[in-house]
């Protein structure tokens, strides 16, 4: 039944990338069909890579903040039932200690399936400032998804093979820069320490 309700949003086009981008973003589990309906559209109809682009940011932002709300006004209730115990007290200590760092880097990876929800939950429950967690998804999600219909627009049929070539050379890139913002918060923490 959900796969053929996402065939029949597909059909619709570009605001069918909105849809599905909430519906992602809120849990349903439709991992990789944002990123591959934005490469699709960019391939086939290069007048609406970025429409469509803006219009899958605009769904996960809505989708995430749904999300973050929920969270928000749950509490502690609802990260209970969203992890268990233990996966619980690990996402919160990696949250309190790297903060919305946690969330960035979730939301702008395309290829490595990492655990977004869990974060943006434990945002919401653990109060995080709502300009700030907006701030990091819109960065991330601009990111991501302006990147993929950028490539879908210059590459056309080859964006996908692109991809998928060079798929541990993006994801290293992205796991350096997460490493680095990493040593650059614990350099922080050092410096707070000693002063």
């Amino acid at each position: 039944m959900l796969n053929s309700f996402v065939n029949a949003l597909i059909a619709i086009g570009p605001v069918a990338v909105f849809v599905i981008a909430i519906l992602d973003s809120i849990g349903v589990p439709l991992v990789g069909v944002v990123d591959v309906l934005i490469l699709v559209a960019a391939v086939k109809t290069p007048q609406l890579a970025y429409l469509s682009a803006a219009l899958a940011t605009v769904g996960s932002v809505v989708g995430n903040l749904f999300l973050f709300r929920a969270a928000y006004y749950g509490g502690r209730k609802f990260a209970r039932e969203a992890a268990p115990e233990g996966k619980r007290a690990k996402f919160q200590r990696w949250f309190h200690r790297y903060g919305l760092l946690t969330v960035f880097i979730p939301a702008v990876t395309p290829f490595v399936p990492l655990p977004l929800k869990v974060f943006v939950i434990s945002a919401g429950a653990m109060h995080t400032p709502l300009k700030r967690f907006l701030g990091v998804v819109l960065l991330a999600r601009v990111l991501r998804y302006f990147g993929e219909a950028y490539l879908g627009f210059r590459l056309g049929h080859d964006a996908q093979g692109f991809l998928r070539a060079n798929m541990w050379n993006i994801v290293g890139i992205f796991l350096a820069l997460a490493l680095l913002l990493v040593a650059l918060i614990k350099w922080q923490d050092r410096r707070r320490v000693e002063a």
